[in-house]
């Protein structure tokens, strides 16, 4: 009989109970049993959510205080010395400043450093890999909680990260080495966890997650794969090796040969994968098929699905054909019954986490008991698929016709940045090293209680724009006391750097619970892509032209870019991505040159999601690349040559795509680097890069304040591989998320640091 089983499930909770127990801990409010209390329940309702719904097997490891990552980083025992985890088991407390410096006990560190899930918005803590280091198990963690599953009578499968991409995450510190001589020493770590495991009454399963075989692996990182799960000890647990978020390719073979019980593919991102591995896995080889999104929340088309699934239930027989989702369900929102803010016909296009557990089990009865069982869901589905199709709310001729209309021209400023130097120092007027901020400023309790006000119908417009007006007033004075160069407005007006646009933005639609977890705590709520994009009227130049008003100073004004805003939302796929880029970008380009005729010469437009949308085989990054520089370029090149552009980009590894960066000719780009220690400026040692770079220099992720000797240091490092007359100082990322008690010293402190370098001689 066919399996049904997911990968994982969200963790924060539909109404995010898990950020605010978490934030109440840190913040001192409540105590660890309360904290603990919170995620148990979370656990046990996530698992009964499951089981209820009709899925066999329910995962143990999904569940996560801030990274599944970092809980295998700690389950290894891989706790670098400036945590001081010296006992048997590492403690929560040590687990929390590793993956933000500061916890209720210890003391304050530097974090571990954090970057992007391969091409998804969730962030993961970077394993620290040193030449010596030995590997213990150092947490209870997913025993325990394997433990819970079973004593409230659920079939579980365990899941932690694979060695081989816990070892291809990490980054070596100190000595340099190849990461793959730790296998010898990752592997029997990994079997004694499954032998920890095996030794738990009602385990079968294991899952041991191996995402990077859907990247290009170098060959002895290939070789490695047989070798590695040849060595591994299963215990008499049945091993369950899961790929996801693209296609297998040539790696295929390299999968299909595992000495493993079973193999996950993500059919979603590449259907072909299915049939190709049908024929190459060995008789007994479970084959369990992604083939429900894991990543999107259109409904899925049952019907369909199942034309590709009988037939290979009858080729492979139905008691090896499993199938899941994807990939985790940790991308998508909790629960679409939660929801009050869609309308009926958007409703029936979507699904998520919860209602994609249905849809599984409908084609798990189909596969087992005959399409006539799920009959019902069949017809709602073939429905709702038909009414989307149908809908006269998805197309906008008059956006056709502009995007038709687009010349190359219309792509590229009008002079080389050497030549529009000039104009803009004229214009701005700035020192040497000047200093700013990313954007976004404290998001306080009055802010988001006048926000929630307003929106819930309680205060006038008139009197929310008031409110906003003094937030941003008082914005600027901190600035200005401060003594920033170039200021922001702090955006107080904006819940979300994509949702605040959406929401001006025709074909974007909003939900009032829809949070996906990005980091830790942090949940974004995604905006929905339905249709063709259009910009009805302004949007920011009444905040940025008010902010400019109370200053001399200049003011930047502030945009999310066009390939940020497509990946941080639920895309349409009914149309290529790059054709829904291009209509933002154009709906932007009219408001930068909004912004340019109201006043406002330097307007950033933030980018961080550049990289992280880049596709993960490089066979396919020319074309990402073409139309996602195009975009920007199209947002952004309208403006005269005294107007200076800015991007942003943080918590990604770009130094693989520096060219690209290099193309989208903004004048000043700033950049997350401070928790790499400027690691990743190493490649403009190799890359002249032609323009203006500003490098983070302290880490807005943690609470921490980080002293002037400690910035001065990393400005220093900064200027050994770019010139000072094109360095800028700011911040590694926005502030929203801070309070004014750590910015306030913190930007006192980044700005004495900037001014104790300009002191010195250049290097």
């Amino acid at each position: 009989m066919t399996i049904a089983h997911t990968l994982g499930f969200p963790r924060i909770g539909a109404r995010r109970e898990l950020k605010r127990s978490l934030e109440a801990y840190w913040a001192g409010d409540s105590d660890r049993s309360e904290l603990e209390e919170t995620g148990r329940e979370l656990r046990h309702r996530h698992w009964r959510q499951q089981a209820e719904a009709g899925v066999d097997l329910v995962p143990t490891g999904d569940f996560s205080w801030y990274d599944h990552v970092l809980d295998t980083t700690t389950l290894l025992g891989a706790i670098p010395e400036r945590f001081g985890a010296a006992g048997d088991e590492v403690d929560l407390d040590t687990y929390f400043r590793m993956a933000r410096g500061t916890a209720p006990t210890g003391d304050e560190v530097t974090p571990c450093e954090m970057t992007k899930w391969f091409d998804t918005n969730y962030h993961y803590q970077v394993p620290e890999l040193t030449r010596d280091m030995a590997f213990r198990i150092a947490s209870n963690k997913l025993f325990d909680e394997t433990r819970e599953a079973l004593a409230a009578g659920h079939r579980v499968k365990p899941m932690l990260v694979g060695p081989l991409t816990w070892l291809w995450l990490g980054k070596v510190k100190g000595d340099e080495f190849d990461r793959l001589e730790l296998l010898d020493r990752l592997i029997p770590a990994y079997s004694r966890i499954l032998e920890r495991l095996a030794d738990l009454d009602g385990v079968e399963w294991v899952q041991l997650d191996e995402p990077i075989l859907s990247l290009d692996l170098p060959e002895e990182w290939l070789q490695a794969f047989p070798r590695a799960y040849g060595e591994l000890k299963s215990h008499g647990l049945k091993r369950m090796v899961a790929t996801y978020f693209g296609e297998l390719a040539d790696n295929r073979a390299h999968l299909a040969d595992l000495p493993v019980e079973g193999v996950h593919v993500d059919a979603v991102r590449a259907p072909k994968e299915l049939e190709a591995l049908a024929s190459s896995l060995s008789g007994e080889t479970v084959l369990s098929a992604g083939v429900v999104d894991g990543r999107n929340v259109w409904r899925a088309d049952l019907e369909s699905l199942l034309d590709t699934l009988e037939p290979l239930a009858r080729e492979i027989g139905g008691d090896r054909l499993w199938i899941a989702p994807a990939c985790s369900l940790l991308h998508v929102p909790v629960d679409l019954e939660q929801e009050g803010r869609l309308d009926d016909e958007l409703r029936q296009w979507l699904a998520f986490a919860v209602q994609k557990l249905d849809e599984l089990v409908h084609l798990k009865r189909a596969l087992s008991e005959g399409r006539d069982a799920v009959s019902d869901a069949l017809g709602t589905s073939r429905q709702a698929s038909q009414a989307r199709r149908d809908s006269k709310r998805i197309h906008r001729s008059a956006v056709q016709d502009r995007l038709k209309a687009v010349t190359a021209d219309m792509a590229r400023r009008s002079t080389p940045y050497r030549e529009r130097r000039a104009p803009q120092e004229a214009n701005l007027g700035l020192p040497e090293l000047p200093t700013t901020t990313i954007g976004s400023f404290p998001q306080t309790k009055a802010i988001r209680r006048s926000r929630r006000d307003y929106k819930a119908g309680h205060v006038s417009e008139g009197d929310y724009r008031e409110a906003m007006k003094e937030a941003i007033k008082d914005t600027v004075a901190a600035q200005e006391e401060v003594g920033l160069d170039v200021l922001v407005h702090g955006e107080p007006e904006r819940a979300d750097m994509v949702e605040y646009f959406g929401e001006q933005l025709a074909g974007f639609a909003f939900t009032d619970s829809g949070w996906v977890q990005s980091f830790g705590s942090r949940c974004v709520r995604p905006p929905v892509i339905f249709g063709d994009v259009e910009r009805p009227e302004p949007m920011t130049v009444d905040w940025s032209t008010y902010a400019q008003s109370l200053t001399e100073r200049p003011m930047k004004g502030m945009l999310t870019g066009p390939v940020t805003m497509l990946q941080w939302s639920f895309v349409r796929d009914d149309q290529p991505r790059s054709e829904t880029t291009r209509q933002i970008a154009l709906a932007l380009r009219d408001e930068v040159n909004d912004l340019e005729s109201a006043g406002i010469r330097a307007i950033q437009v933030d980018e961080p999601a550049l990289r992280e949308g880049l596709p993960l085989r490089r066979k396919d990054w020319e074309s990402y690349l073409e139309w996602a520089v195009e975009s920007f370029r199209l947002a952004t090149s309208g403006v005269e040559d005294g107007t200076q552009v800015h991007t942003h980009m943080c918590y990604a590894e770009f130094n693989d795509i520096i060219e690209a960066i290099a193309d989208l000719d903004a004048d000043v780009i700033s950049v997350e680097a401070s928790r790499s220690d400027m690691e990743l400026l190493d490649i403009f040692r190799e890359f002249d890069y032609p323009n203006e770079i500003g490098p983070g220099v302290y880490d807005i992720h943690s609470p921490r304040v980080p002293m002037v000797e400690e910035m001065a240091r990393l400005l220093a490092k900064a200027e050994e591989v770019i010139p000072r007359e094109r360095l800028w100082v700011n911040p590694d990322c926005g502030l929203k998320t801070r309070s004014w008690e750590e910015v306030r010293p913190a930007l006192a402190n980044m700005v004495a640091a900037a001014k104790q370098v300009r002191e010195r001689q250049p290097a």
